[in-house]
């Protein structure tokens, strides 16, 4: 049966909180933990738009906490899958934090998820292709095949030399 292609625009998510008291630290910052919680229900929401299937996280990649979000901010977090695979979702996030009083707003996070789909018995199923439509998707788009052969090299799932698209990037076609 053929799976149907997908828009990236299709699976795009926006989700708000308000940063109150239970998820912030000491120093009245939002705990990074609470983020991370957020990030994964929003990318989920987006990857489960894009294929009509239940899915589970398989790896969250490196995310850095650029700037800190504070006590009574709002956070924004803009979520659509960048590409799918046989039967993963890559999933791009970027996260704002707003402080609605001051006016200002400001990129404090992004990071990619990677989901998988599943039926209800567990056993992970194909997902609909992704085709990119605009030139900052097809930039997502490609990229995302490094990114997945890195994250199944440090899974210990593909071997280095193996990583073709990797290679690429360090190795020119005349050195290979």
């Amino acid at each position: 049966m053929a799976l149907i292609t997908k828009k990236a625009k299709d699976s795009f998510i926006v989700m708000n909180e308000l940063v109150l008291p239970n998820d912030t630290n000491t120093l009245n910052n939002l705990m990074g933990g609470r983020l991370l919680h957020w990030m994964d229900i929003a990318a989920a929401i987006s990857a489960q738009k894009h294929c009509n299937r239940i899915v589970v996280t398989a790896s969250v990649d490196n995310v850095s906490f650029q700037h800190a979000i504070k006590l009574g901010d709002v956070v924004t977090i803009e979520a659509k899958v960048s590409r799918a695979f046989n039967t993963s979702i890559e999933v791009r996030l970027n996260v704002w934090a707003e402080n609605i009083p001051s006016g200002s707003r400001i990129k404090s996070n992004e990071a990619y998820y990677t989901f998988v789909a599943v039926d209800q018995s567990g056993r992970t199923i194909p997902v609909p292709e992704m085709q990119p439509e605009t030139e900052e998707e097809q930039k997502l788009y490609d990229g995302a095949l490094r990114r997945r052969q890195l994250r199944l090299i440090l899974g210990g799932k593909m071997k280095p030399h193996d990583a073709t698209e990797l290679k690429a990037l360090f190795f020119p076609e005349k050195d290979q």
